[in-house]
Formats: C-alpha cells, sequence, structure tokens
C-alpha cells in the first residue's frame, strides 16, 4: 500500500493547458504563426493537443507558457 502514495503529491509543478482563441495567418511542416491577443506568435504543432472551430472562431488548447 506504501506505492500508492510515494509520488504524491508531485515534486514538480504541473503546466496547465488552456484554450486561447487564434487567427491563423500562416503554416510550415512544424509550426502555425497564429495571431492572439499578444500578438503573432510561433505555435509548433507538436504544442497543440486540440482544436476547436465554432461560428467562426478557432480556438487552440496548448500550455500556457507556450503562449506567454
Amino acid at each position: 500500500m506504501h506505492w500508492l502514495f510515494y509520488n504524491y503529491p508531485p515534486k514538480y509543478p504541473v503546466e496547465r493547458k488552456i484554450w486561447i482563441k487564434i487567427r491563423f495567418i500562416h503554416e510550415t511542416d512544424k509550426a502555425i504563426l497564429v495571431y492572439c491577443n499578444k500578438g503573432r506568435i510561433w505555435i509548433p504543432k507538436s504544442r497543440i493537443y486540440k482544436i476547436k472551430l465554432r461560428k467562426g472562431v478557432f480556438k487552440v488548447y496548448t500550455k500556457k507558457s507556450t503562449v506567454g
């Protein structure tokens, strides 16, 4: 039973993931240039976990540190 509580709480902070509204500007093989409320940023495709399109608005689910 000791092994069940061995790694709790985690020794490092867990990074949050957030939804952000974006507009696509340019796409390459490995990244996407988007415009969000902070300006233009490159988001690597490996850091995009989900994409939603609702009522003409794109939303991307990514780590908070990726957006800045």
